[in-house]
């Protein structure tokens, strides 16, 4: 056997289970994991400047390429515990993260020795798992249980926390001959499916609603697949947005009562059955359950058991993996359709295609200051098929999910329970350190962007480049929006005359300077027709030095965003288009 530091054990751990790059902060209680990483070789580092960025960072790594898992390091006490929002973030979206703690000896583990927390119970509501391992010959075996359990099921998260001399503590351990743990996945039956089908099958006007499971699984083609075989318009939720193409003739729109489309609320409100793939029955989704559910057949399927019945209870559950459920679908699919027993659904979708081309929203807006609304027109005009979307929340991630357009899963990566702001730097940043070719634009509000946008200088350190657009009006645009429920507008105002820079006019923080004080590129927009061009050249500047390259854009102080709290009545705040001149990047004015 070979005798090594527990430490470099992990490592090796990590190299086999598929790991090679890891964000962090190193410290003193983790130096050790550090020198192993360093002797071991083979994993390369992204050094962040805030621990909650690394965390960010390794969730926007995982969420960007099928069977990725972020890793972010860092010392037990304040690198563990500004880790939290990151580890929830990924478990309210069933993302696998692995994060890596350095901690006291264990000796001193109760001894409130400096840096010492019990990030193990911190941890524990966020994570599948977190653990203090305490004796070091257990330390291969914590990483090899925590990548089973990371893949396992309902994928998340995982905290593994190492005392330094347990860290140090020479094993036994042979490399060479381990081997990942299978991971455990449910499958449904034929007969469940079949018994599925059997009802969808009967139906006049169903739906087939894909939710961030069908993306997790990478199944979006099988989803495709399915809903062409049985003619079904797909409905996806925020976080399955990509399962179809935009423009594909299935692709009815996005229900909600925030990140929706007019028509996807439309045809949902006229649908006799619907059938969840992979999705949590989220309530920025549903809005009120008796309008949601009224008149409808639902069949929920979903990888985790207690979320079958957890908002409301289906007509028919099925406890399995996406992509399992959906291949034996298509099995049966394809046995009837030779049979001939499938339905004929063509009016059904030329009914949802209708809505699709008519119930839109206006974006051709030429004020000054700009409509946020013509910013994602612009956008729509430069940014192409292939462009990886990345935000977290607030009026310009809803206004996002409205305007623009996603064609491919995992080209909208958007943290969509937990919306920490400040999220959509470091993730973008991991995005684009996941799949170095794509064109990667992040989309963020002033507020979010504020929040860590120290994270620039990584970016601009380690060669990241992206364009991050800034749509900036001074506001906490969200909270403020929501305050008019309350008859206030209190607290939520971030203008303020910057004695620094008066070309800003009261729009307070002046992001373009500080943007280059972090070593990157940036731009400010002031009226419409700069928009496109600024965009263009961003892309430019972006490929020329390779650095993160922002385009900031200086909106109206207050627009209020449609929104309501029931999808058969959203508050529609602005001007409906009354043809396609008025949305002329508008999905339907492209086909």
């Amino acid at each position: 056997m070979t005798r090594m530091t527990a430490a470099d054990a992990a490592v090796h751990v990590l190299l086999k289970e598929g790991i090679d790059v890891a964000f962090g902060l190193p410290g003193a209680a983790i130096n050790p994991f550090y020198a192993a990483m360093r002797r071991v070789g083979g994993i390369d580092h992204v050094l962040a400047r805030h621990v909650e960025g690394a965390s960010h960072m390794a969730e926007g790594y995982t969420r960007a390429q099928p069977g990725n898992i972020g890793v972010c390091i860092g010392t037990s006490g304040p690198a563990g515990t500004d880790m939290i929002t990151g580890l929830y973030s990924a478990s309210a979206d069933s993302i696998p993260i692995l994060c890596i703690t350095g901690q006291a000896p264990v000796a001193k583990l109760h001894k409130e020795d400096f840096q010492a927390v019990d990030i193990q119970a911190i941890a524990g509501p966020v994570t599948k798992w977190a653990v203090t391992v305490r004796e070091a010959a257990q330390v291969p075996r914590a990483f090899q249980q925590a990548f089973q359990l990371m893949r396992s099921s309902r994928p998340g998260p995982v905290l593994i926390d190492l005392p330094i001399d347990v860290q140090l503590t020479e094993i036994e351990f042979d490399p060479d001959t381990y081997e990942p743990l299978p991971a455990y996945k449910p499958t449904a039956s034929r007969v469940q499916c079949e018994k599925a089908l059997e009802m969808l099958n009967a139906a006049e006007r169903p739906l087939l609603v894909a939710g961030g499971g069908v993306i997790n699984a990478d199944a979006a083609s099988e989803l495709q697949t399915l809903a062409e075989l049985l003619g079904i318009p797909v409905i996806p939720t925020l976080m399955g947005w990509g399962v179809l193409p935009d423009d594909h003739p299935l692709m009815a729109g996005m229900v909600g009562l925030q990140t929706s489309h007019r028509y996807g609320n439309a045809t949902l409100l006229e649908s006799d059955f619907v059938m969840g793939v992979g999705n949590r029955w989220a309530n920025r989704h549903t809005g009120n359950l008796e309008t949601y559910t009224e008149g409808r057949t639902f069949v929920h399927i979903d990888i985790e058991p207690t979320q079958i019945g957890r908002i409301f209870g289906p007509d028919y559950g099925i406890v399995s993996d996406a992509k399992a459920a959906l291949v034996t679908m298509i099995e049966i699919a394809r046995d009837w359709a030779k049979e001939g027993r499938l339905k004929e659904r063509s009016s059904w979708v030329a009914a949802c295609q209708q809505r699709k081309q008519t119930m839109l929203r206006k974006t051709h807006f030429d004020d000054v200051p700009v409509k946020p609304q013509r910013v994602y027109e612009e956008m729509n005009k430069v940014f192409g098929r292939d462009t990886r979307y990345v935000t977290t929340i607030g009026l310009s991630q809803i206004a996002g999910a409205q305007f623009l357009h996603v064609y491919k899963p995992r080209h909208w990566i958007n943290c969509g329970q937990a919306g920490p702001l400040g999220w959509t730097i470091p993730a973008a940043l991991g995005v684009c350190r996941a799949d170095p070719d794509a064109e990667v634009v992040a989309l963020s509000g002033d507020y979010d962007f504020q929040f860590m946008i120290e994270e620039l200088a990584v970016g601009a350190q380690f060669h990241l480049p992206y364009v991050h657009v800034l749509v900036n009006n001074a506001y906490l645009g969200l909270i403020r929006q929501a305050q008019r429920g309350f008859d206030m507008d209190y607290c939520v105002q971030l203008s303020f005359e910057n004695i620094n820079c008066e070309e800003i006019n009261g729009y307070g923080v002046d992001h373009v300077t500080v943007v280059e004080g972090l070593g990157c590129k940036a731009l400010r927009v002031t009226t419409p027709d700069e928009i496109g061009p600024a965009l263009e050249r961003a892309r430019q500047l972006a490929r020329e030095h390779r650095v993160p390259v922002v385009v900031e854009i200086i909106l109206e102080r207050v627009t209020n965003i449609a929104m309501g709290t029931d999808i058969a009545g959203i508050n529609e705040f602005e001007a409906l288009a009354e043809n396609l001149e008025d949305a002329p990047s508008s999905i339907a004015a492209l086909t």
